[in-house]
This record gives C-alpha cells, sequence and structure tokens, in this order.
C-alpha cells in the first residue's frame, strides 16, 4: 500500500514538473541515441539512393562529357580531349581542349552535377560588363580630343571664391598656367550666384572675395597668381596682408569694388531675396559667359570655348588638359608637376586619393 502511494507521487510529481523522476529520465540517452541514428542512417540512405544516383562524380562527368562531345558534336574525324574538370557554382567546369599544335585551343564548358545539360560555352557577365565600361583614361582622353586647338589657347575658370573646390582647382592650375605663362590666354571668372553668404548675419565674404579678386585681376592681372597663392592658405582674415605681400595696390582695388557692387547690383541682389537663384544671392560680374557657356556650378574649366569636364584638379592634369588645346604644343607644357590633387578648401594639404574632390566635385548644380 505504501509502495503504491509513493508511485502514485512520483507519477503526480512527474506531471507538474515538481521532482526530479528519476525512473522515467534513465531512459532518455537511449531515446537520443536512436534518433541521432535514424538521422544519419536516413542521410546516408539518402545520399546513396538519391544524390549520389543523381549526381557524377568529377571523374565520371569527364567521361560523360567527352562521350558525348565526341559522339554528337565533333566532324571529320576530329577528337575533343577534356584537359580538366572542377566543381564551380553548383556545376562541372570543363576545360574542353580541340585541335592540335599550334591550331589547338581551349574552351570553357559546363555541366550539371547530374550530367544531363551541357553547356558549350559561357559567357562571363561581370567580364562583359567591364569591358563594356568606358575606360577613365579613354574617356579624359577623348575628352581631350574634344577640345578646339588653338595657336594660344584660351583658357576660363568660372569659380566660387569659398567653394572648396573651386579653392582646389585654384590651388592645382596656378603652376600649370604659371609654367606656360604668355603662351595661354588666361581668366579666372566667377559663376553667377553665389552660395557662400549669410543675409541674416550679412555676411557677405564670397561676394567681397569675388570682387576683390575680380579687381586685382582687372586692374593688375600679373599679381593675382601670387595673391591666391597666399589667400589660399588660409583664407578670410588674411586679405589684407596677401594683398600686400603680392604688392597689391589696396586703394585701387578697394575703389574698383564700390564701382563693381554698383555696377552689377551685387549688394542691390544680396539684400533683395526676390532676385536669388533658389536661396542663393546673384553675382552677375560675368554674367554673359555663364550663359554663353551654360555654367552650372564651380568649378567650371572651359579651353578655347569647350567645356573640359574631364580635367583633373592636379598640376600635371590641369597642364596637360591645357595643352590639349594647343595647336603644336611647346615645350612648357613637358613641365614636370605635380600629379597629386590639392586639398579642397583653404590649405596646402592634399586631397586622399580616390576622393571625390579629387574626382571632380563642385559647389552647384
Amino acid at each position: 500500500m505504501e509502495e503504491e502511494k509513493k508511485e502514485s507521487k512520483d507519477a503526480d510529481c512527474c506531471e507538474k514538473n515538481k521532482c526530479g523522476c528519476e525512473k522515467y529520465k534513465k531512459h532518455l540517452p537511449k531515446i537520443i541515441a536512436t534518433v541521432l541514428l535514424v538521422v544519419v542512417l536516413g542521410g546516408f540512405a539518402y545520399y546513396k539512393l538519391v544524390w549520389k544516383k543523381h549526381n557524377l562524380s568529377e571523374a565520371e562527368a569527364k567521361t560523360k562529357v567527352e562521350d558525348f562531345i565526341n559522339n554528337n558534336l565533333m566532324q571529320g574525324g576530329m577528337k575533343a580531349n577534356i584537359a580538366s574538370v572542377t566543381k564551380e557554382n553548383g556545376m562541372f567546369k570543363v576545360a574542353v581542349e580541340i585541335g592540335e599544335g599550334t591550331q589547338k585551343q581551349t574552351i570553357t564548358s559546363y555541366l550539371s552535377v547530374d550530367g544531363t545539360k551541357f553547356f558549350p560555352s559561357v559567357m562571363d557577365i561581370a567580364e562583359i560588363e567591364q569591358k563594356a565600361k568606358p575606360d577613365a583614361s579613354q574617356a579624359a582622353a577623348a575628352k581631350q580630343a574634344d577640345i578646339p586647338k588653338t595657336d594660344k589657347p584660351t583658357v576660363e575658370l568660372f569659380v566660387m571664391s569659398y567653394c572648396p573646390y573651386g579653392t582646389q582647382i585654384e590651388k592645382g592650375i596656378i603652376p600649370a598656367i604659371t609654367a606656360l605663362g604668355a603662351k595661354i590666354n588666361y581668366t579666372l571668372k566667377f559663376v553667377s550666384y553665389s552660395m557662400h553668404n549669410d543675409l541674416a548675419s550679412n555676411d557677405r565674404k564670397e561676394l567681397d572675395e569675388n570682387l576683390r579678386q575680380y579687381c586685382i585681376q582687372k586692374n593688375q592681372p600679373a599679381k593675382l597668381s601670387t595673391y591666391l597663392t597666399c589667400f589660399l592658405k588660409v583664407g578670410k582674415g588674411t586679405e589684407t596682408s596677401c594683398m600686400q605681400s603680392a604688392g597689391v595696390n589696396a586703394a585701387t582695388v578697394a575703389s574698383c569694388m564700390t564701382q563693381a557692387d554698383k555696377q552689377f547690383n551685387v549688394t542691390k541682389d544680396f539684400q533683395d531675396k526676390s532676385t536669388y537663384q533658389g536661396t542663393f544671392p546673384m553675382f552677375e560680374v560675368n554674367k554673359a559667359d555663364n550663359d554663353k557657356y551654360g555654367v552650372k556650378g564651380s568649378p567650371t574649366l572651359v579651353i578655347n570655348g569647350a567645356e573640359a569636364s574631364a580635367a583633373g584638379r592636379d598640376s600635371a592634369s590641369l597642364l596637360k588638359t591645357i595643352c590639349s588645346g594647343f595647336k603644336t604644343a611647346p615645350k612648357e607644357c613637358s613641365t614636370t608637376l605635380s600629379t597629386t590633387a590639392p586639398a579642397s578648401g583653404f590649405g596646402e594639404g592634399t586631397a586622399p586619393a580616390g576622393s571625390g574632390a579629387a574626382a571632380g566635385a563642385a559647389c552647384g548644380n
């Protein structure tokens, strides 16, 4: 009687998950082992009866495809030889050799793993797509070939004076135009709207700097590159000292800036938001040329009336691009210049390799 009560109590305890249930646990290892054995035997049976039956070994694939080609595809007594068979992308990759001596060629073919489908040739999508892409150097050369040739190229660079990519190309082009000197007609020009100002705080640094550079070039063009070389190192706050070091007549520049401001409605347009291009005030000192060439942003390089959109930002690339505008390139075109693009913005660093700044980023549309 006591024994029956104990068994009843143990069973009730197991049902409620409140005790060890040792008598019920002792068979668990046998159950697990049996299940694992069934799984293993099932997998082996599947391999033997299904997968192995319907999928060839590499040796079988070689015999299969060699017999198929020689018995069905070859003519005139010619025989094909299977050089190798390997697994690739879920199929057999087959190297088929046809011909002899100098006429021998190897054709890559594929066979399905079950030996029922043969693909005599293969098209590599990635390779074909890559070949279809225009080579960057070829594209650049084609762009340079599109530039009209003249005895003395006209070079026009459109920028915004505080655009980081405008300052970048200015740093890159100065050594190139210095090397070519009087062999070219070079002019720094400005995009017909200005992005780097703030009406709310009356910050018009870019409008004023555009005017300053315009006036230095207008009155003392030989001083502009020297001024820019200094100004581009730090930027705002160095205008006066850079004009002094470049030998620029500050009084003449100040008078010119006042006159140009009125002539081209710079302050008027800055204060009248109804005249803005989107959210940016106009700067129409070179508007006619902007319209003529369809200038949209900073920088835009125009050589002999054609936009040189493939030009790099490093001095060597810019020299090469400019020199593509000569009918007969002068010896100065062989000048060795830096092949590393300057850093964008102000400063004397270099752009990281492959960066957007080195590859053609711009301010504006």
